[in-house]
């Protein structure tokens, strides 16, 4: 009963009080992936917890505990329900338990699970060197290596939920539309199959039965992941397969495998047969298909179909064997497609603990997209844990343009419209694919965090490995009329050397030692409000 996967003592070291770095988890929102700080006094405590069972759901699984001169990053890998409890006892002692929130059961003879991934990281010096020393590892270790390197920047198209409704893409639309994009010579990585393909009259909702539609893709997927082949594009397919709705085939055929029955609910995955169903079928179409990518959604909630289906003496059991078949699952389709990259959405966000990010990578790290304000605020804080992750792609202007951009990006231009701005959508398109390698490397905030529609944003991306960087600020709309001018002293360049920085909103160039910029700053102008600056900056000797 209540296993701690995480359970130590930390003492101060020094007279400082403790201060935690925690982050608010994905939810739809503007505030997601909010950085939050609590302070601990003696005889203080805080408890942080995700909700519904999906591990970034509210809050994140991540956190960096300041002691004084250096401190502590902890981390729980674990696709389920986790809790953690902060406190600091009356002698400034503060202990860290954390774990899978319900354990509570018996093991039956010859059977074996396990808990919880842990990671500490000890450091010293200051919390953002800490967080930076976290992304190296991230990259070095963890991230997914299709062909044996690391992903690299990459950009998709898609239909779905801007000019078509997911449930109208077919053979025709789809291939259409990679015929315009290609047309237009606009160089695309991914050609995106968003959801509704299948066998449904429900669209995204009505998922169980995986089989194409046959009435609008007479030829199968086939037809439209061949086509963007031709035209140098890699196929992204979604699905959803733990989510189970009434009326569908899994219900209908197999109620033992989903928890609910006929009724729907939750694909099992800890059932071995429902386990070895869904890793062969979906193997035969990744195969027979022509599928790149595979992404996979999970827009429920599952911690009460686990509960409900646990006896009293086997409380957490449940959650535990999904959890597991859910990581084997991705193992085994990496084991048979060892280069081929996995998405998980998740309503975009709500699964990035630390086992899931090691199998995948988070190409839409929100549902909540196209928002400049929200989208600034989304990288501020996911960048601080997640160097790898992508979001959809606005091109209405460069204020939202740039405040989108990521290491990932998904475009949905309406190409039915021969007489859209096409040259000032390849300039902005160029631009993304000149810096967008910039994101993997140390993040810096200039700013502080903030929700506001009368400050500015600021943040650094630095690759000390290159010798370059990317530094990027927003002047948002209510900004005072007098605050056009800001300098920020920027980090990580080597004082001596000299670097030619580049304004994108300017064709002069100006060169600065990284002594000036780091200590005396980058002065920066934008004159309009909203407005964004996008400054690139190389070491030239």
């Amino acid at each position: 009963s209540h296993i701690q996967a995480l359970d130590c003592r930390f003492a101060s070291q020094g007279s400082e009080p403790f201060l935690l770095h925690h982050f608010i988890g994905s939810l739809n929102t503007p505030y997601d992936y909010q950085p939050l700080e609590t302070l601990f006094s003696p005889d203080t405590s805080k408890r942080i917890a995700t909700s519904g069972g999906r591990p970034t759901n509210s809050s994140m699984p991540y956190f960096n505990l300041e002691t004084g001169g250096g401190g502590v990053i902890a981390a729980l890998g674990w696709p389920g329900q986790w809790e953690s409890w902060f406190l600091c006892n009356s002698d400034n002692l503060l202990r860290i338990a954390a774990g899978q929130e319900q354990t509570h059961f018996v093991l039956h003879p010859q059977e074996e699970i396990r808990l919880p991934l842990v990671v500490l990281q000890f450091y010293q010096g200051g919390w953002i060197r800490a967080q930076n020393l976290w992304r190296r590892w991230m990259l070095a270790h963890n991230l997914p290596r299709p062909h044996g390197q690391l992903p690299p920047p990459m950009i998709a198209a898609c239909t779905s939920g801007i000019y078509y409704e997911m449930c109208n893409a077919n053979e025709e639309n789809q291939n259409y539309f990679i015929d315009r994009y290609a047309e237009e010579k606009i160089d695309l990585d991914f050609w995106h199959m968003d959801a509704g393909w299948y066998i449904t009259s429900q669209c995204w909702q009505g998922t169980g039965t995986w089989e194409i539609d046959p009435q609008r893709f007479p030829n199968g997927l086939r037809a439209v992941t061949n086509n963007a082949h031709t035209r140098g594009m890699q196929s992204i397919v979604w699905f959803e397969p733990e989510r189970v709705t009434a009326g569908t085939w899994l219900a209908d055929t197999h109620p033992e495998w989903v928890l609910g029955g006929k009724g729907g609910g939750l694909l099992n995955l800890g059932h071995p047969q429902a386990w070895n169903w869904l890793v062969n079928h979906i193997d035969r179409m990744i195969v027979s298909q022509g599928i790149d990518l595979y992404r996979q959604d999970f827009n429920m909630e599952p911690v009460s179909h686990w509960r409900v289906n646990d006896t009293p003496d086997r409380r957490g059991i449940t959650e535990i064997k999904h959890c597991l078949g859910y990581l084997a699952f991705w193992d085994e389709l990496h084991r048979r497609h060892p280069d081929m990259i996995i998405d998980t959405c998740a309503s975009g966000g709500r699964r990035n603990d630390l086992e899931t990010l090691r199998r995948s990578l988070p190409l839409l790290r929100s549902d909540h997209i196209g928002h400049p304000l929200g989208s600034q605020c989304h990288t501020y804080g996911i960048a601080f844990w997640i160097p790898y992750y992508g979001t959809g792609l606005p091109f209405s202007n460069d204020y939202t343009f740039r405040s989108s951009l990521c290491p990932y990006n998904t475009i949905g231009w309406d190409m039915r419209d021969p007489n859209q701005d096409y040259d000032t959508y390849r300039r902005r398109f160029d631009q993304r694919r000149s810096i967008a390698r910039l994101y993997l490397g140390d993040y810096y905030p200039l700013t502080g965090y903030s929700l506001d529609n009368n400050v500015w944003m600021a943040w650094q991306f630095d690759r000390p490995d290159l010798g370059e960087g990317l530094v990027q600020a927003f002047r948002r709309p209510d900004n005072d009329p007098a605050d056009a001018d800001r300098r920020f002293p920027l980090h990580g360049l080597r004082p001596g050397a000299v670097y030619r920085l580049t304004d994108f909103d300017s064709p002069d160039t100006a060169e600065r030692t990284g002594r000036d910029l780091m200590e005396l700053g980058l002065s920066l102008t934008i004159p309009n409000r909203p407005g964004a600056a996008l400054i690139h900056y190389q070491q030239i000797k």
